[in-house]
């Protein structure tokens, strides 16, 4: 007789899928806050509306405020790999042009009124707060090895640190100057995503000045 030794049940979930997961529980999160702040929401309300246990919520995170992260630093990899592919002469804020029309660039935060409604918590909430700055921190390293491998630089190299610094920084002031600014005239989804474009290549071409 032939005993089988293989393991039964469930396959273990794909490392896509896991990120998936990940971005659904973000999402679903960021709804949540908006909607009736961080206080009030709990785990529970979190995973019942991606269609998971709280369980499963804080097997992927350790406070409800983190759940947010993935929105958060989605685009870390993405501006870091145009970093290394700057062309000489090309402006900064040309360089991201593609990003900012079709609102992808926004990954420093998330798109649209609810993402601008989401980075407004961020000046109330701590945990929000900490989370936001968290990302910031781990995105700076990241485009100074971008620009130090576009200048043929040593990884730890002053220089592409200054200038990844005063990139980072004018990224972050430029999403929290269009979130935290009174509501202006935008009537549409179209025209918020435009005025954050607009603000994000205004703080381009400024950093630009100390990076080029």
């Amino acid at each position: 007789m032939t005993v089988s030794s293989g393991r039964t049940g469930r396959p273990p979930l794909t490392e896509a899928r896991k990120a998936e997961i990940r971005l659904e529980i973000a999402r679903a999160a960021v709804e949540l806050f908006v909607a009736q702040g961080v206080s009030a929401t709990t785990g529970e309300q979190i995973g019942q509306a991606v269609g998971v246990s709280a369980r499963t919520v804080w097997r992927y995170f350790p406070s409800k405020e983190s759940c947010v992260r993935p929105l958060f630093s989605a685009g870390i990899d993405v501006i870091a790999a145009r970093l290394r592919e700057w062309p000489p002469g090309l402006p900064l804020e040309d360089l991201f042009a593609p990003d900012l029309a079709t609102g992808l660039f926004a990954a420093t935060g998330p798109d649209g009124a609810t993402g601008s409604a989401l980075v407004r918590l961020t000046r109330t909430e701590p945990g929000l707060r900490a989370i936001w700055l968290q990302t910031y921190d781990e995105a700076e390293p990241a485009f100074a090895r971008a620009l130090a491998e576009r200048a043929g630089l040593p990884a730890g190299d002053l220089r592409p640190m200054i200038q990844a610094a005063m990139l980072n920084a004018a990224l972050r002031a430029a999403v929290e100057r269009f979130a935290w600014s009174p509501p202006g005239t935008a009537t549409d989804a179209t025209t918020g995503e435009a005025e954050v474009a607009e603000a994000l290549r205004a703080a381009l071409a400024i950093a630009a000045e100390g990076v080029s």
